[in-house]
C-alpha cells in the first residue's frame, strides 16, 4: 500500500471512532487533526471535506461491525442459533462494543435523521442490509424444516433486529448489559415457544 493511501485510511480509521462517538455535528476538524496527528492541509490532500471524512468514517465503522456479525454467524449451525449470534455480538455493549461508541447505524440514524440526508441513506441501507441477512437466515431456517412453514420471516427479522437495537440503546444509557441480556433471553425464548417447527 502506497504512503497516500496508508495515510488516508488512517484518518479514515481514528475519524470512524470520533464520529460514532461524538456525532457528526459533535466532531470538529480539530478533532480529526489531534486525533490523526496529521494537519489541515494534510487531511484536506486526501478529503475535500468533512461530509466526505464521516461518509468514509462511517462505511469503514459499518463494514467492522457488519464482518463481526459474519464471523459469529458463521459459526452457528442452526437458523435460530445464528439470529442469536447477532445478539452476542453486543452482549458486553457497554464495557467491549465490537466498535468504540456502540453501533454506528444506530448512532448515525439517530443524529442525522432530520439533519444530513447522505448519511441517513447510509444508515438506512445498513438497516436494508441487515434485516436481508436475517431474513435470508429465517428462510434458509424455514426451508430446512427448523422454521415453522407460516412464519413470516420478514416480520421475525425486524422484530429480531428491533430487539437488539433497542437492547444496544437502553443499556448503553443506562450503563447495563442487563437490558441485551434480557433481551437476548426474551428473543432466545420466542424462537423456541413460537418459531421452531415442532417434531
Amino acid at each position: 500500500m502506497k504512503k497516500g493511501d496508508r495515510t488516508r485510511e488512517h484518518i479514515i480509521m481514528k475519524s470512524a471512532a470520533i464520529f460514532n462517538q461524538k456525532g457528526y455535528a459533535g466532531t470538529s476538524l480539530n478533532d480529526i487533526i489531534a486525533d490523526t496527528g496529521i494537519k489541515k492541509g494534510g487531511i484536506y490532500r486526501h478529503f475535500v471535506s468533512k461530509d466526505e471524512i464521516a461518509i468514509e468514517a462511517y462505511n469503514y465503522a459499518a463494514s467492522l461491525v457488519s464482518s463481526k456479525f459474519n464471523e459469529a454467524v458463521d459459526q452457528e449451525q442452526s437458523a435460530s442459533g445464528r439470529l442469536i449470534a447477532f445478539f452476542r455480538v453486543y452482549g458486553d455493549v457497554v464495557h467491549n462494543p465490537p466498535f468504540i461508541g456502540g453501533c454506528p447505524m444506530q448512532n448515525t440514524a439517530v443524529e442525522s435523521d432530520d439533519t444530513h440526508s447522505e448519511l441517513r441513506d447510509r444508515a438506512r441501507q445498513g438497516l436494508h442490509n441487515f434485516l436481508d441477512l436475517m431474513k435470508s437466515i429465517i428462510d434458509d431456517g424455514i426451508k430446512a424444516g427448523e422454521f415453522k412453514e407460516d412464519l413470516d420471516s420478514e416480520a421475525l427479522a425486524s422484530f429480531a433486529f428491533s430487539l437488539l437495537e433497542g437492547g444496544i440503546l437502553l443499556s448503553k444509557l443506562d450503563g447495563d448489559n442487563k437490558h441485551m441480556q434480557m433481551n437476548t433471553a426474551i428473543f432466545s425464548s420466542y424462537l423456541q415457544q413460537c418459531c421452531l417447527k415442532s417434531n
